[in-house]
């Protein structure tokens, strides 16, 4: 009796490891839905990027939600599902970086939303001036879009000022002494670079400023880069947000956005890497 009892004892620990195991495998199974934030400069090498990530880690789903980086941080402060959120600029980023809450310039609503220590310079891009294919107006520099710009003989595609790449142009307006509102009627405005990009593209402008990246990805011809002198450094922050229910994994895709393998995808549309 003693010994059927053992038995049955040995029995019932066993199908219990049994159960316990196939929880721990369902676990490990379930997929983990990661949703990245990013500006819409991004979107070729990002796509790229995410489809290797997801096939190598069948396990994640990652959505992405390209736009400017401006309307992308109205969306997470009005409480949008977003784990990592990658900008075209440090405004954006600073504007939920809570080290900077005290900051009432770089932080103006005192906003604490990122994850403490995650936040990383992860890219550098360049401004350009893009012409449009066939373009007759000697536009070779942005000395010569200036002076075109002031005698009102040019087209020119840019971004709003709620977008970095608006905001980078109005610091070239600035350094040329460009006063935008006299020249109004010369320009095409864009929510975001790649509607700049589009009217380039298509032709319904001579010329735009955008970025290297998607003059690239367009095949666009640069005529100029803009210098740091006028309009400064291009960095792409990142951050996971401490919103985000899924911290780990988005911490896990951001390293990986850091490494080899993600810094070749960025090279070849002409980003800068920053931390590979």
């Amino acid at each position: 009796m003693k010994k059927f009892i053992s038995l049955l004892l040995a029995l019932v620990m066993a199908l219990s490891l049994v159960a316990c195991g196939s929880k721990d495998d369902k676990k490990t199974d379930e997929t983990v839905e990661l949703t990245v934030f990013a500006a819409a400069s991004l979107t070729e090498s990002l796509t790229a990027i995410g489809d290797k990530y997801m096939a190598d880690n069948q396990n994640v789903k990652i959505s992405f939600n390209f736009d400017s980086s401006g309307k992308l941080l109205t969306q997470i402060e009005e409480g949008a599902v977003c784990d990592l959120f990658i900008s075209a600029a440090p405004k954006q980023m600073n504007a939920l970086d809570g080290s900077l809450k005290d900051d009432s310039e770089k932080n103006p609503k005192g906003q604490d939303l990122l994850v403490a220590g995650s936040r990383i310079d992860l890219l550098e891009n360049k401004v350009v001036l893009a012409v449009a294919e066939g373009s007759d107006k000697g536009i070779d520099s942005f000395d010569k879009l200036a002076d075109l710009l002031k005698n009102g003989d040019v087209k020119l595609a840019i971004g709003n000022s709620d977008v970095p790449v608006g905001q980078y142009t109005q610091k070239i307006f600035k350094f040329y002494d460009i006063d935008e509102a006299a020249i109004a009627d010369k320009l095409t405005y864009g929510s975001n670079v790649k509607e700049v990009t589009t009217a380039v593209s298509e032709g319904t402008v001579d010329c735009g400023i955008i970025y290297a990246s998607d003059a690239y990805s367009a095949k666009l011809t640069v005529a100029a880069e803009a210098t740091a002198d006028m309009c400064g450094q291009v960095i792409y922050p990142a951050a996971v947000l401490n919103t985000s229910t899924q911290q780990d994994a988005a911490a896990a895709f951001l390293k990986y956005l850091q490494g080899a393998e993600a810094s070749a995808e960025f090279e070849k549309v002409l980003f800068t890497p920053l931390s590979k």
